[in-house]
């Protein structure tokens, strides 16, 4: 039996496990356990295990995952998400779908400071869902805008999924961050364009609030100008070289601390349930990423990589058609399997196909523009049904309301990220320019 038809034995397996509701860190790290026990021997593959999870969990890049996780729940626990919709209704609250565009732009200053999609959705379903129920919104078309704003969470650098695809295929994470930037605001744009329109196509689905005094405006923003500095400061640092990202996190992560404890908005209780939080979090990614190393140290052994690359060189396709079906190929997965996974499970079968194509760049700035394209068809896959995650974690708060409902919501704004997509493919510079000019 050839090692290529293994390694698809070894996906079969693998997905019939996810079927079966295994978790998907232990499924990969299952099928992967098999599959390389197939291909050497059960003593090889238990001294593999007995040195491959210290030396992949005592990366000291991969720290930044659970600092940046940190910030972000010292940020929710000290209600920052509430503040930040606040103010960003005070300004915007009297157009029409402002309330909407509200939370889109807290999502983004909140992104800034948390790299997690789930707990971005999480946090402002808690905290703007009754808000929109208040001012008879539609329930489906808010859920909707909450799911897609929750992706904000990844796409507005600082963002864990960009720190694995860093260290995955060994790419500097500063760079990734600058580059991940323009089309971040992009979505943000896009989301708001999405949101007007929507709006006066169907003004009772997002009625227009009344305007608030500049007086109460000031004072709103003065509640969220300090958390605000932090998320410059930490982002403008990595951008200029002062800190590393592992350091900004932990300049972040005390500076949040501090401003909570000084505002009286985090106590004890509120500092104890975000190390909690943390720890669940990262746990869940660092058996995640376990899982997939020792699936991929499978796929290697099969070859299935190369074999892949061939047929990839041989089939005549273009380069960029190349590039455009493997992201239509990342979009069908991600509507059925976990982002992370699907990253840490493709990436050493389709990082060297894409790196070895002339797409007339250097291999530097085509990584990154990779991982950019790869970031954001994550976000897609996080919102289009059948699965889309932050959909399932706004319909789990927000009980009452159809999950179908909520994913009629989200389908212009998937449609509005397929129009940035194209965009970010037809023109790299989106994401390479920043990275230029400052590097």
């Amino acid at each position: 039996m050839s090692g290529a038809i293994v390694a698809v034995i070894g996906f079969a397996g693998m997905l019939v496990l996810l079927a079966l509701r295994m978790p998907i860190g232990l499924a990969m790290l299952t099928a992967g356990s098999i599959g390389y026990t197939w291909f050497t021997s059960l003593p090889i593959f238990m001294n593999y295990m007995k040195t491959t999870p210290y030396h992949l969990f005592a990366n000291y890049t991969f720290s930044v995952i659970p600092l940046f996780i940190l910030m972000g729940a010292l940020a929710e626990k000290s209600g920052l998400s509430t503040a930040l919709f606040r103010a960003a209704a005070a300004f915007l609250g009297h157009l029409r779908g402002g309330l909407g565009m509200a939370l889109i732009g807290a999502c983004t200053g909140f992104g800034a400071i948390c790299g997690s999609s789930v707990a971005t959705t999480a946090t402002f379903a808690r905290a703007t869902l009754p808000e929109f129920e208040r001012y008879k919104y539609d329930s489906g078309f808010a859920g909707g805008m909450v799911a897609v704003g929750g992706t904000l969470g990844i796409l507005i650098p600082p963002s864990v999924i960009l720190v694995v695809y860093a260290i995955t295929t060994e790419q500097n994470i500063a760079k990734l961050f600058m580059a991940a930037l323009i089309p971040g605001l992009l979505a943000t744009v896009f989301y708001c364009i999405v949101i007007a329109i929507m709006a006066r196509l169907n003004p009772a689905a997002a009625p227009a609030l009344e305007r608030v005094p500049w007086p109460q405006r000031m004072r709103e923003v003065v509640g969220v100008w300090p958390v605000m500095l932090i998320a410059i400061t930490v982002v403008g640092g990595i951008y200029g070289g002062v800190f590393t990202p592992t350091e900004g996190a932990g300049v972040g992560c005390v500076a949040m601390m501090v401003v909570g404890v000084v505002q009286r908005t985090l106590g004890w209780e509120e500092i104890k349930a975000s190390i909690i939080q943390t720890a669940e979090t990262s746990a869940m990614i660092f058996i995640i990423l376990l899982g997939a190393e020792v699936f991929n140290a499978f796929l290697a052994l099969s070859h299935l990589p190369d074999t892949a690359a061939q047929l990839v060189t041989q089939s005549g396709l273009p380069p960029y058609g190349v590039i455009v079906g493997l992201l239509i190929f990342y979009i069908i997965l991600g509507g059925v399997m976990d982002e992370l996974a699907m990253i840490l499970l493709t990436l050493p079968i389709f990082f060297p196909i894409v790196t070895a194509l002339d797409l007339g760049m250097p291999a530097d700035d085509i990584a990154i523009w990779f991982g950019i394209l790869v970031l954001m068809v994550v976000g897609i896959g996080l919102t289009a049904p059948p699965i889309g995650l932050n959909v399932f974690v706004v319909s789990a708060i927000a009980r009452h309301v159809p999950i179908v409902s909520i994913y009629k919501g989200v389908i212009p704004f998937v449609l509005a990220d397929v129009i940035r997509l194209a965009l970010v493919v037809a023109f790299p510079a989106l994401a390479l320019w920043l990275v230029n000019w400052l590097t």
